[in-house]
């Protein structure tokens, strides 16, 4: 199970690591995606950063109480 493991933790990280990234600075998001430079852009970015920042804290939650109750 420990291959698992490490692939959960490691999604865990870079959704983590993208969804903050997306959150913080929704511009480099917009820039990377080519979408238009708007105000509903930027709202739509930094609730899509904030969804998968959770997606990454909820499986790094998961893996860690896997690991811990073992």
């Amino acid at each position: 199970m420990t291959r698992q493991l490490a692939l959960m933790a490691g999604l865990a990280g870079a959704a983590g690591i993208a969804g903050l990234t997306t959150l913080v600075r929704p511009a480099l998001a917009r820039r990377a995606l080519r979408l238009p430079d708007t105000e509903a852009t930027t709202y739509a970015l930094r609730i899509a950063g904030m969804m998968v920042f959770a997606l990454g804290l909820f499986l790094g939650g998961f893996a860690a109480a896997f690991r811990l109750s073992q």
